[in-house]
């Protein structure tokens, strides 16, 4: 599994494209209260039911608060097959907010 630090998510926004998606596993609540521009979210106990959507992109990006269930949902979609996926960890959208860059809501 490749692993990536929100750091390093960050730093690659400019160059995603819409053949990349960010797979926020959080909570609705938790989404809803702020999240990264253009993330999806699906619960990380649901990732294995939308696996077949995800075929379609070229790298997707999954990121939870601070990683913990991020590394579940990137190891469930990983053993149902899927070879783009990134676990962002490292702070997840703690980090993210913590260092003031920007959240939609």
């Amino acid at each position: 599994m490749q692993n990536i630090s929100i750091d390093e998510l960050h730093d690659r926004m400019d160059g995603l494209t819409e053949k990349d998606l960010i797979l926020d596993v959080r909570s609705i609540a938790e989404f809803n209260e702020g999240h990264i521009e253009g993330a999806q979210n699906t619960g990380h106990e649901e990732v294995g039911s939308i696996v077949e959507n995800l075929k379609i992109y070229d790298t997707v990006y999954v990121h939870c608060k601070m990683g913990g269930r991020a590394k579940m949902a990137s190891q469930t979609l990983i053993n149902s097959g899927l070879e783009n996926v990134v676990c962002v960890g490292d702070g997840g959208m703690q980090r993210w907010t913590e260092m003031g860059w920007a959240v939609a809501k």
